[in-house]
């Protein structure tokens, strides 16, 4: 089992290098919603393990059908975890974390949402509505990684941060009363 599981991460780590290998600086994905559509920039540079992490997902169409599943008007509004009937989508990569890559949870940026384990990141993301910068790192604590901004469509984001919520699923609150369905993510030629 342990020799497994050392092939495994070894596996991963692999493609992950790859991954970060044949990312383009400016590498652009598009996030096809039932209310619209916007364009993600991926910071490559910035923050190399957090981008290949997103985009694998994307490849693999982890995030078609997926909800946005919590909405915060005037904070965030995250993705990618859930179906519209609130199952969960599992994701187990995981990626560490790179907060401290000099991005800042501004309005309009794009940060992977982690547990209150540092290192736990995996396929969820948010899009940030305001500035938040209290979600960036301290020198006494891990940050949340930005990773990318919305370059194109940011009316949509803010129709999305706008919708009203309330329980749904496993959450008291927050989750949109209407599905803001993701039908998918495709990456953009350059």
């Amino acid at each position: 089992m342990r020799v497994l599981i050392l092939f495994l991460t070894l596996f991963a780590s692999v493609t992950m290098a790859q991954d970060v290998a044949s990312l383009s600086v400016d590498t652009k994905v598009r996030v096809v919603t039932n209310l619209g559509s916007f364009v993600i920039e991926l910071d490559a540079s910035r923050a190399p393990l957090t981008a290949a992490n997103f985009l694998n997902y994307v490849r693999e169409g982890h995030y078609d059908g997926t909800i946005f599943h919590r909405v915060v008007q005037g904070f965030v509004a995250q993705a990618g975890g859930y179906t519209a009937d609130m199952e969960v989508v599992p994701a187990p990569n995981t990626v560490p974390n790179e907060s401290g890559n000099g991005l800042s949870n501004l309005r309009g940026t794009v940060g992977i949402a982690r547990t209150t384990d540092p290192h736990s990141a995996n396929a969820q993301f948010y899009i940030n509505l305001a500035d938040n910068v209290d979600l960036d790192p301290r020198p006494t604590r891990w940050g949340y990684a930005v990773f990318g901004r919305v370059t194109d469509g940011m009316d949509v984001v803010d129709e999305i941060g706008h919708r009203p919520t309330g329980a749904g699923g496993p959450f008291p609150r927050d989750v949109p009363v209407e599905p803001i369905v993701i039908a998918h993510i495709e990456i953009l030629d350059d």
